[in-house]
């Protein structure tokens, strides 16, 4: 099925228009979710919007926006009211300027999202600005209303599309005084960045994200599995932390290690099934996550669903 948009509208470049749709780059469905239940009845929690006052149960439709002026009074906004804000980046990211992409503090970007032209009219002057863009080396700054406020966002070309990163306001970000302040000055001397630089040498590498894997969703998946198999829990030991007493001596075991570390973990043999009874086959399916379930999906036919067990 093909993604929804998240927002349509019309990319602009002074007198260069297009129509455009973007789509979210990034997804969390993937990850193991969970449900709140009652521990007493195995039941999941269902949330009900009451009332503060009288405790009773609130329809949606009875449901409005309020700006908290103090503890008791609060400013009511219709849903109406908001939609007449008219500012024109709710239907258009219009271009402001365009910057060089070193300037962007990283502590600005929210999160990323794909531009694409929005039906078959428009690929023209879409790759106009893109190429335009991707050309001067630079990212294009402009603004996008998303659920209900202004956003920031920069586009800079991603093969034959844009990537739009929504940026912060200045008001959101924290500074960093507060934190680094209290931290001591201390003299590093050469030996100790010789030393540092080495490991960092030993370790250097090229950013591949398929070599990464999420070790707490595989955990979470073998947790599942384990207690689907009524298997034993038994908690592992947490790493602790060793105080550094001499640091050169702690940079020079280093090296060390990292000089003989093996460059590929060695793979574990694949474990035995456990054998179950016919009426436990169901249950004991090994979930695989999300995602792999939804390549496995793929790749083989169609299965007919099996009644569950009770």
């Amino acid at each position: 099925m093909a993604p929804r948009a998240n927002w349509k509208g019309f990319l602009r470049l002074s007198l260069v228009t297009c129509p455009v749709a973007l789509y979210p780059a990034t997804s969390d469905s993937e990850k193991v979710s969970f449900n709140q239940l009652n521990r007493k009845t195995g039941h999941r929690i269902k949330y009900a919007k009451v009332d503060a006052d009288t405790g009773e149960e609130v329809d949606n439709e009875d449901i409005v926006k309020g700006y908290k002026v103090d503890t008791d009074t609060f400013i009511e906004v219709t849903k109406e009211e908001l939609e007449n804000v008219a500012l024109e980046s709710t239907r258009t990211i219009e271009i402001d300027e365009f910057v060089d992409r070193s300037e962007i503090d990283p502590r600005y970007l929210i999160r990323p999202y794909y531009l694409r032209p929005d039906g078959k009219v428009g690929h023209d002057a879409f790759a106009v600005i893109r190429e335009t863009i991707r050309e001067m080396n630079k990212v294009a700054i402009g603004r996008v209303v998303l659920t209900n406020r202004e956003h920031i966002i920069a586009l800079e070309p991603l093969d034959k599309g844009l990537m739009g990163t929504l940026l912060r306001y200045p008001y959101e970000v924290r500074s960093a005084d507060e934190y680094f302040d209290d931290i001591q000055d201390v003299k590093v001397t050469k030996d100790m960045l010789d030393l540092a630089k080495h490991i960092v040498n030993q370790k250097a590498g090229h950013f591949e994200p398929d070599k990464f894997e999420d070790q707490y969703e595989t955990a979470l998946i073998d947790l599942i599995n384990q207690k689907r198999a009524g298997k034993p829990i038994t908690a592992k030991a947490r790493p602790r932390g060793e105080n550094v007493v001499d640091l050169m001596d702690a940079l020079r075991k280093s090296i060390g290690r990292e000089a003989t570390a093996p460059t590929e973990a060695p793979k574990k043999p694949a474990k035995k099934p456990r054998k179950a009874a016919a009426a436990q086959k169901e249950m004991l399916m090994p979930i695989t996550g999300k995602k792999a379930a939804k390549e496995g999906a793929a790749k083989k036919p169609a299965a007919k669903p099996q009644r569950k067990s009770a």
